[in-house]
């Protein structure tokens, strides 16, 4: 036989075309990892099997967009799909479109070498302006010649096995049911493409990125073979890349702004319990106690156990969030990583090294976990999980009973917050553990049976506000029994806020503003301070107080130390926000425009950067130092201390 398989129905030719493109993908990475083992140490073949599973899904999500045209015309309910000239043009269309991705993916083996992650949209970037790119290729070609036959290997093997197999056309006896049939797949084969390019069809369930491929590898380092580059560039692609900025040479940049900790050592490491609890969309604005002018003073929020927790505890005067998505808050409250302009995690340096708390409190000996009640591989967080340096994952999938779920994000709080007890007391001490609710999300409802238990107010939110207060209740309840308790420091915070219902929080202060406590059972933790905190400030600050004697990257403030002036930033798109010295500073590319006190000014009606021209001229000195940090930090994978 000339063919394998002579004469073949198109839809079956098709998939055969297709599964050939994940073949040879999936080659692909296997090339990239023997080609670069030596990068890669410690790859048992279970993980490596893992790796192979998890990749297909970034192949499948590569492969449609890259097909979308040959796909198109696959599936056109026409007879012309069979014509000759028709085929031909298919098959060119297959070997320029899946070649050049093939043949990019190759390339990145070289490129991998220098710059330690796949390749983003970016890379565009960095030779733009190189006028001798051509003899760069050709070099590189030569130097590593054992790439450029692989590449030219697996070109090979597409041609050689496209052609294998051919297509005929039928002669159907009922051609009804044959036409039938042809217009019947297109559906099906659109539901296909739309859940093969976004990654799976949960509700939950983000289109998958970059940062999604730490959920297929044990360590964050491997996530490259995982990856294929086709894929890195198509979900970076339009995303606003960073660029390196000169402000200020590297003497005056280090005096102004720097991310860099080198712990003084003179105290000795407490091995004290750490719980971090997330609350989805509490707002500062929901809890009583911290808004006391409110209302002429009678406002009493929504969160009575909060309320009670805030006698006991450390807060601030003034506490913010780094953004205003929950993927912005995992990577600022777990590693002291902001999202400038765009979320760290679907950025293009979202497999960046980076140092969480997760991964310096496992140098002294924590186990480490991470919560949340969703399907796993909601929003990508057990991804960034695994890149944080969490030991494990515990989502819906691990959850055991599946009627606690709420039928749209996940497990009610109440029953998940006491799966999160029960855990904890398994776990060997020092643990550190992370938790992050779910119920306050649209649609704002409640369990049934407890239906107008809680407090209503004029946003939707706020009922469930109260609901998840009253699960955190029985979650202090449930935790103060366990042995552990008098030795665990707790965070509590949010991700974001949700709908403002007064207007001193509907600006650009206000709807930023979250709540951010430290508790420690019978400490002098206590009491609010008269600092500016954010969320990025978490780590550094619990590094501090458990005495951690190591170097480290956090972009965030040690809210202990009182030997320097407070800050905090974040931004909304291009608009950049600095707080400062009771006030709040606005820049839109590099350009000031407005200064606002928040303190005398709730509402910031009254821009007052002309009357404040030194203020307003060292915030921004102070905000671009922040951001000239960043950007170089991220550019050159600088986020984690070397040689440790």
């Amino acid at each position: 036989m000339k063919n394998w398989i002579y004469p073949r129905n198109i839809l079956i030719v098709f998939i055969y075309r297709i599964l050939l493109v994940l073949f040879l993908f999936s080659l692909s990475r296997i090339g990239f990892y023997l080609l670069s083992f030596k990068m890669f140490p410690g790859v048992t073949p279970g993980e490596f099997l893992s790796i192979l599973k998890g990749g297909l899904l970034f192949d499948i999500s590569a492969t449609v967009y890259i097909n979308s045209l040959f796909i198109i015309l696959h599936i056109l309910p026409f007879d012309f799909r069979y014509n000759d000239i028709f085929q031909k043009v298919l098959k060119y269309i297959f070997f320029i479109t899946n070649g050049l991705a093939l043949a990019v993916n190759s390339a990145d083996f070289i490129y991998y070498r220098f710059v330690f992650k796949r390749a983003t949209a970016d890379v565009f970037r960095t030779f733009e302006n190189e006028s001798n790119l051509s003899k760069f290729f050709f070099r590189y070609m030569f130097d590593y010649w054992q790439v450029t036959l692989f590449g030219l290997v697996i070109l090979f093997l597409m041609v050689y096995l496209y052609s294998k197999v051919k297509v005929k056309k039928p002669e159907p006896s009922n051609r009804l049911a044959y036409h039938i049939i042809n217009v019947l797949a297109i559906p099906l084969v659109a539901a296909l493409v739309i859940g093969g390019a976004r990654g799976g069809y949960k509700h939950s369930t983000r289109p998958i990125t970059i940062s999604n491929a730490a959920r297929y590898v044990k360590n964050p380092r491997d996530v490259a073979i995982v990856l294929n580059t086709p894929f890195s560039l198509i979900r970076t692609f339009g995303k606003k890349a960073l660029t390196k900025l000169d402000y200020y040479d590297s003497e005056k940049l280090d005096e102004l702004y720097d991310p860099y900790y080198i712990p003084s050592g003179d105290k000795p490491f407490r091995k004290e319990n750490v719980v971090i609890i997330i609350l989805e969309s509490f707002a500062r604005e929901y809890v009583g106690s911290l808004n006391k002018d409110l209302d002429s003073g009678t406002y009493t929020g929504y969160t009575p156990f909060i309320d009670s927790l805030l006698k006991e505890s450390l807060t601030f005067e003034v506490s913010l969030c780094n953004g205003r998505k929950s993927i912005d808050a995992m990577p600022s409250i777990l590693a002291s990583l902001p999202s400038l302009e765009t979320p760290y995690i679907i950025s293009h340096y979202a497999n960046n090294q980076i140092n969480g708390i997760a991964t310096l409190l496992k140098r002294k000996g924590y186990y480490t976990t991470f919560f949340h009640g969703a399907p796993n591989g909601s929003m990508g967080f057990d991804s960034f999980a695994r890149m944080a340096g969490f030991d494990d994952y515990e989502g819906l999938d691990q959850y055991p009973d599946k009627n606690d779920f709420d039928g749209m994000w996940g497990v009610w709080d109440e029953p998940f917050f006491m799966f999160f007890a029960e855990k904890l007391n398994s776990y060997p001490e020092p643990f550190m553990a992370s938790l992050f609710s779910i119920s306050s999300h649209h649609p704002f409802e409640v369990p049934e049976k407890y239906r107008n238990k809680f407090k209503k107010g004029p946003a939707p939110i706020v009922e469930v506000v109260g609901y998840t207060d009253f699960a955190l209740k029985k979650l202090f309840d449930r935790m103060s029994a366990a042995p552990w308790f008098n030795n665990t420091l707790f965070v509590i915070t949010a991700d974001h806020t949700n709908e403002s219902i007064h207007r001193e929080y509907q600006n650009d202060f206000g709807v930023y503003s979250v709540p951010i406590i430290f508790y420690k059972p019978g400490s002098e933790l206590k009491g609010i301070k008269n600092r500016i905190a954010q969320q990025i400030d978490i780590m550094p600050t619990i590094m501090n107080y458990l005495g951690y004697d190591e170097e480290y990257i956090a972009f965030g403030n040690d809210l202990f130390d009182d030997t320097y002036e407070s800050f905090a930033y974040n931004t909304n798109g291009s608009t950049y926000h600095f707080y400062m010295k009771d006030h709040i500073f606005e820049m839109i590319d590099d350009k000031p425009v407005g200064l606002y006190n928040y303190k005398n000014d709730r509402i910031l009606e009254n821009d007052i950067m002309e009357e404040e021209p030194e203020l307003t001229s060292q915030m921004e000195q102070k905000l671009k130092a922040v951001i000239q940090s960043y950007n170089t930090r991220l550019i050159d994978n600088n986020m984690v201390v070397k040689n440790q």
